[in-house]
C-alpha cells in the first residue's frame, strides 16, 4: 500500500529523471491521494510559484500569499529549475523553501543535476542553502526510462 507517511514527518521527496518519464504523474497522484486524505495540497509548476510571489511582491501580498502556501500540508512543484529564475524570484522561491522546512513536505520534479542549480536560480550560495534544507530530510526517486511520449510517438524517424 502506498503510504503518505513522508507528510507526517515533513520529508520532502525529489523526483529525478529525463523527460516523459512519469515524475509529474507520481507527483499528481500523491497530491490527489494527500486530498483524498483530507490533506491541504498545492500543485504548481515552479515557474508559476515563482511569478506568483513576484507579483504578490510588486501588490504588496506577499506576506499573505506565504501564508497561504504555510496552512498546506503538501506543496508539489513540477518542472524544479526547467527555466531560469531571476534573482528576486529565486530570493523568493528560497523563502517558500525555508518555510517549508520541518514544517511542510515538498514533492519536486526535475531534470536538472544538483550540480546545476546555481546556473538556474543565479546565485550559488542560495542554490546550495536551498538544496541543502531540501536533502536533510528528502529522498531522492530517480527516473531512468525511455520516454514515454517519445516510445509512442506519432512522429518516428524512418516512418
Amino acid at each position: 500500500m502506498l503510504s503518505l507517511s513522508f507528510i507526517d514527518r515533513h520529508e520532502d521527496l525529489v523526483l529525478y529523471g529525463g523527460s516523459g518519464n512519469g515524475k509529474s504523474h507520481t507527483a499528481i497522484a500523491l497530491g490527489i491521494l494527500a486530498c483524498s486524505q483530507g490533506r491541504r495540497v498545492l500543485f504548481a509548476s515552479t515557474a508559476s510559484l515563482v511569478n506568483d510571489p513576484r507579483r504578490a511582491n510588486r501588490d504588496g501580498t506577499v506576506q499573505g500569499m506565504l501564508g497561504r502556501l504555510g496552512r498546506c500540508d503538501l506543496i508539489v512543484l513540477d518542472e524544479w529549475g526547467y527555466l531560469p529564475t531571476d534573482p528576486d524570484g529565486a530570493r523568493l522561491l528560497f523563502r517558500v523553501v525555508s518555510m517549508c522546512y520541518e514544517r511542510i513536505s515538498l514533492v519536486l520534479t526535475t531534470n536538472i543535476e544538483f550540480s546545476r542549480r546555481g546556473e538556474i536560480f543565479n546565485d550559488d550560495d542560495m542554490a546550495k542553502a536551498m538544496m541543502d534544507r531540501i536533502v536533510h530530510h528528502g529522498r531522492l526517486v530517480t527516473y531512468n526510462r525511455e520516454s514515454y511520449r517519445v516510445k509512442h510517438a506519432l512522429m518516428r524517424e524512418g516512418d
